[in-house]
């Protein structure tokens, strides 16, 4: 079973509450299982894992059901760039600033291992303005998931101060391809 880490599902909530308020926190929280409810509705720490399907992408089908009509894609891009805000917010945030935009994406594997297990992700090719980042193993990878990661990558790297950033997924093993591939590209 594949799991997801607590310091990523933690901020959803909050999340929902700020960009939909406390009826959209409400409305989300009854449609989700009874098991995510669980966990939702107590405090989350960032140090547990959790069932990867159970508590992140049944969830996110959820919130694009609710408030993207049914847009998966936008829904979880868009929580995965809330995630990166959450993560490099405050101190971290001007941490993130001092690397260069490569050095902070080939840290991506260490961020990402972090974050999912069982994961392996690597950062074959890094130039300047691009990179390539590979996920060589991640059983139940599925498009949300990539979406989320895609847009994780792509606020992170705003964040550090890359201007027009752009993430492509080129190869996805939620595509039964052998790895998932995502190229960025910045300015």
């Amino acid at each position: 079973m594949t799991e997801v880490k607590g310091v990523i599902i933690h901020s959803i909530p909050k999340s929902i509450l700020d960009k939909f308020g406390p009826y959209g926190l409400k409305r989300w929280l009854e449609l989700i299982s009874p098991q995510a409810r669980k966990v939702y509705c107590s405090k989350i720490d960032p140090e547990t894992w959790f069932p990867l399907q159970e508590t992140l992408v049944k969830p996110m089908a959820n919130i694009a059901q609710l408030f993207y009509d049914w847009d998966l894609k936008t829904a979880a891009w868009e929580f995965g760039r809330l995630s990166a805000e959450v993560r490099f917010r405050g101190v971290l945030k001007l941490l993130v600033k001092i690397p260069s935009a490569n050095s902070l994406i080939n840290k991506a594997g260490e961020f990402m291992a972090s974050y999912y297990r069982p994961c392996s992700i690597s950062v074959p090719v890094s130039e300047p303005k691009f990179c390539l980042v590979r996920i060589s193993h991640f059983p139940e990878l599925d498009k949300t998931t990539e979406f989320r990661i895609c847009g994780w990558m792509q606020r992170a790297l705003e964040i550090a101060g890359c201007k027009q950033v752009n993430v492509d997924i080129i190869k996805s093993l939620a595509n039964f391809q052998p790895v998932s591939e995502y190229e960025l590209h910045w300015k």
